[in-house]
């Protein structure tokens, strides 16, 4: 049980993420924390902050040399007006605490978001203002047509900058007392592979706008961005049968294995109807088969160095295999897959080819440094078959892919 809620407090940051129970209070402890905040910890003048400071100069020299009472309570107001700005931008941050939820895995060239859930653990004040300064980045920067040993520094910089997505959301509406709010941060990836989605910093400028707080994060979540969908040409090869009995596949059909039992809805047939299941559960059962498939492709994809030389044609190559193996498995007709001679991963369920998206996500040519990392699990264990129906994928032109399918041409993106 204490393991469980320390993970829990670690998944959370911030000034309210720590343990009430274990911290002690003591007036020296929050006068020095007044006084010399904590690491990551800024408070900076904004502009009204220094058009009020010298304001402030201006008045107390006056009041000095003229010795006016009026002058010297002015001086005061707006000094207080500082102090209690700083302090209240205190208590604004004192008890809240955050974590980002991206949802994985991302795709290339679409719109996903990113959940930033807040709670405030104070017990009577409320939050105000607070915003959150998120970022993305990969892990890698892409290989370029340029190597990296002729670039100048200001090039390289300006290079990983452009892959670098920012952005902020606002806490538009007040966070009340022991309450908790989730806010979202649109976010389009223009690269697969591995990325890293960071929190880096928590500012607001509560409550007159005279001093900005801010508080360094570096909170990062690791996700995995798949290939982006494509285009492309199917010239129709038709799959050569597989035989007369079929191979079954794992979704809704008119075969003879058993598949699942789902509740039974008008319209359904009587006869498929398990009787000793409803009777068991209260309700009535049906029983789904498993389809049965008479054709099916094999989907191979190599990428040797010595023939995928382009960058740019090689992540079309990964676009290109990551939507033909979801087009196949959305009509039924995928059989497996397999990368670099690698076991062959039967498609029976959604999550095979999420998988395979994972192996194209970190995919690299096969070389020095190429190939898919060795922590990456591999599926099933069997080496692909010298089959039918297997669809190879050839370079064409200096941009183009092209798919075969036993030495036919099939397909071009």
């Amino acid at each position: 049980m204490s393991a469980s809620v320390a993970v829990a407090s670690a998944d959370w940051s911030g000034p309210g993420a720590k343990d009430r129970k274990n911290r002690l209070f003591s007036w020296h402890a929050l006068l020095w924390s007044l006084v010399f905040p904590p690491k990551r910890h800024r408070i900076s003048p904004t502009v009204p902050g220094l058009f009020l400071m010298m304001l402030a100069m201006g008045i107390g020299t006056a009041a000095y040399n003229t010795a006016s009472n009026i002058l010297f309570i002015t001086l005061s107001l707006l000094l207080a007006c500082l102090l209690l700005s700083g302090l209240l931008s205190w208590f604004n941050f004192m008890g809240v605490c955050w974590r980002i939820r991206p949802p994985g895995p991302w795709r290339a060239g679409h719109e996903t978001l990113v959940a930033v859930e807040v709670q405030n653990r104070k017990q009577w004040l409320p939050s105000y203002g607070l915003w959150f300064e998120l970022m993305t980045q990969p892990r890698r920067p892409p290989a370029g047509d340029k190597p990296a040993e002729a670039m100048k520094v200001r090039e390289i910089l300006a290079a990983i900058d452009k892959l670098v997505t920012r952005g902020r959301v606002f806490m538009r509406e007040r966070l009340e007392a022991q309450g908790e709010t989730t806010l979202e941060w649109g976010v389009k990836p223009t690269q697969r592979g591995a990325a890293v989605v960071e929190l880096s910093a928590v500012g607001s400028l509560f409550p007159f706008g005279f001093l900005k707080k801010n508080i360094g994060v570096a909170l990062r979540h690791p996700v995995l961005v798949w290939p982006a969908q494509v285009a492309y040409t199917w010239t129709g090869a038709v799959a050569a049968p597989a035989g007369s009995s079929g191979r079954r596949t794992a979704r809704a059909g008119t075969g003879d294995d058993l598949l699942a039992l789902r509740k039974y809805e008008r319209g359904d047939s009587h006869r498929l109807i398990h009787w000793k299941a409803s009777a068991r559960l209260g309700q009535l059962m049906l029983r789904q088969f498993a389809a049965e498939s008479h054709d099916g492709y094999l989907l191979r994809l190599d990428t040797p160095a010595g023939v995928w030389t382009r960058p740019g044609q090689f992540e079309l190559l990964c676009s290109f295999a990551g939507t033909m193996a979801e087009d196949l498995y959305a009509a039924g007709r995928l059989r497996g897959v397999s990368v670099n001679g690698g076991p062959l991963i039967d498609t029976r369920r959604l999550r095979d080819v999420e998988a395979f998206l994972d192996e194209l996500a970190l995919l690299e040519p096969v070389g020095e440094g190429g190939g898919v990392p060795p922590s990456f699990p591999r599926v099933g264990g069997t080496p692909p078959p010298a089959s039918k129906n297997t669809i190879t994928f050839v370079p064409e032109g200096a941009r183009g892919v092209a798919a075969y399918v036993d030495g036919h041409q099939t397909a071009t993106a």
